[in-house]
């Protein structure tokens, strides 16, 4: 792989520079996580700085979350497109050391070999993994008939294998997270993709640990469960017990932190005070995790 990579946009060519041995270096750690003995958490940055700060604390491996992006855009969900998030996962890739994977959504595109380009386009941003939804984005169809799904999850799993590093592809059952509470097909899905070559197996909103538990025992990929709502109230070591593999929180810590500034917004509306000021964190030390080499500054201005 070429240390120089193009990749197209609507505005022209964008020309990338990175070390293939750090790409390399990255995706094997990624690959490896998998086959601990233990599972491991992915928590899901939204731009940079969340990036710089989740490295700090000692994680693993990171994965982006288009819904954050679309927040942090002022979007819902889904509507930014394969440029846009493509450049928040260089943006993101850039501000650390760690393995990056990426929420690529349903592949955008039609066909599956338009979800084999958005792999190739994805490793040329510099990640070493990414997921493909089997979910269509409409409303009166959500989820895409098994066969189709599979020739996509295959693409996928085509061009990675193209690639000269473990490029990791996680198949997403979507039924659940659509309002669809069929298990039996989730599962039938989960081993299909597994079939087709997807490394990683992954419904998002599986309702309980009987769920959890009847995925990861009915396949043999590694299994990724979504965590972040109150209705599950499952620890790591419980999801481990499970047969969970890698655990994910999608948009949860973005949302969390949309919620820190409604709380504090409607605090100054409705009674005029200031008091969430106490939960925030310090200037200087917000200054060094956005770059740790650096001095953070003057602690004397704390609101600039």
């Amino acid at each position: 792989m070429p240390d120089t990579y193009d990749t197209r946009t609507a505005e022209g060519t964008r020309t990338m520079n990175r070390s293939t041995a750090d790409q390399q270096g990255r995706a094997e750690t990624f690959r490896k996580l998998h086959e601990g003995p233990q599972p491991f958490v992915v928590p899901n940055p939204w731009d940079a700085g969340t990036a710089h700060v989740l490295t700090g604390m000692g994680f693993p491996a990171l994965a982006t979350t288009g819904a954050g992006l679309a927040h942090g855009l002022g979007l819902p969900d889904g509507r930014p497109g394969r440029e846009e998030i493509l450049d928040n996962a260089a943006a993101i890739v850039a501000a650390t050391t760690l393995p990056v994977s990426a929420d690529l959504e349903s592949g955008f595109g039609d066909t599956p070999e338009e979800v084999a380009e958005t792999i190739r386009r994805a490793a040329a941003v510099g990640l070493v993994g990414g997921s493909i939804e089997d979910s269509t984005g409409r409303a009166a169809d959500p989820v895409r008939p098994l066969e189709e799904a599979v020739e996509r999850v295959s693409a996928a799993v085509a061009a990675a294998r193209e690639l000269d590093f473990p490029f990791m592809v996680t198949a997403r059952a979507e039924n659940f997270f659509q309002g669809i509470p069929d298990l039996d097909d989730t599962i039938r899905r989960l081993q299909a993709y597994e079939a087709a070559g997807a490394d990683v197996l992954y419904a998002p909103a599986l309702p309980d640990a009987d769920a959890i538990r009847a995925v990861c025992s009915s396949v043999s990929a590694p299994v990724n469960v979504l965590m972040g709502s109150p209705a599950l109230r499952l620890s790591v070591t419980e999801l481990g017990d499970l047969g969970v593999r890698r655990i994910s929180v999608g948009s949860a810590l973005s949302r969390a932190s949309l919620g820190a500034v409604v709380r504090a917004a409607q605090e100054i509306r409705d009674h005029g005070t200031f008091g969430f000021g106490a939960d925030a964190v310090p200037y200087a030390e917000a200054n060094t995790m956005m770059a740790p080499d650096q001095p953070a500054g003057p602690e004397s201005d704390p609101t600039p």
